[in-house]
């Protein structure tokens, strides 16, 4: 009687150990199930190229980029661009650590002065598991909106250099090297922000033996300056 009574508390022991594991276990799974943090930024302002874009960028390194309007201020409007692409871990946690500074978007982030030049409507988003904030601005006093708002614009403007690089590649190869060259000189005055995002595209005109060797070696520079990711 006492032996198997000894072995109903083991059992019984054992039960509660598994259970405490179990629920450990879950309560990891129900934490790395959380969903990804997202910020949005959107920028219309009519008459420029493009005259509207949208970067979603997610806290597990994912993001996405959509614009309208004209390929270049002398072409027809063109069709919607979507480009995905992988963000470098540096980039991204400059990004979240100036949203943080920023509070999120959280209350007023517009300067409210109506005697300013207008840069376009400007929307950043913010929105995890605890929160969701979204802010309209034309200019902000707020320097961590400030920083962002510039390396988000830096951004957008890599992408659609990596729009019409991929244009020209395919209709208009001798215009690359005017393309590329101010490309580099951007890059080279800090103007722009994740080369990389459109390391495709220079690779592809680097390796094709119609372009000019001159065109071809500023894209293997571009390349080599820039670290690579996946993009698509």
């Amino acid at each position: 009687m006492i032996q198997v009574s000894r072995c109903s508390v083991l059992l019984r022991c054992l039960a509660r150990a598994l259970g405490v594991v179990l629920l450990f276990s879950w309560a990891g799974f129900a934490q790395s199930a959380k969903p990804a943090a997202t910020i949005t930024f959107t920028l219309d302002f009519p008459q420029s190229a493009p005259n509207h874009y949208q970067l979603v960028l997610s806290s597990d390194g994912q993001a996405t980029y959509d614009s309208t309007g004209k390929l270049t201020p002398d072409s027809d409007p063109g069709d919607p661009f979507h480009y995905s692409f992988t963000i470098s871990p540096e980039t991204l946690n400059r990004i979240f650590a100036l949203a943080a500074k920023a509070k999120y978007f959280e209350g007023r982030v517009d300067s409210g002065k109506s005697n300013l030049a207008s840069t376009g409507t400007k929307v950043l988003a913010y929105k995890d598991d605890q929160r969701s904030h979204q802010a309209t601005y034309n200019y902000s006093p707020i320097p961590a909106v400030q920083q962002l708002t510039a390396l988000l614009q830096n951004i957008s403007t890599t992408l659609e250099f990596g729009r019409r690089l991929d244009y020209y590649h395919h209709y208009q190869k001798l215009a690359l090297e005017e393309e590329l060259k101010a490309m580099e000189q951007m890059t080279n005055g800090k103007s722009l922000d994740e080369v990389q995002a459109v390391a495709p595209i220079l690779q592809r005109i680097a390796s094709d033996t119609s372009v000019i060797n001159l065109t071809r070696a500023r894209a293997r520079r571009l390349l080599a300056e820039n670290t690579t990711a996946g993009a698509h």
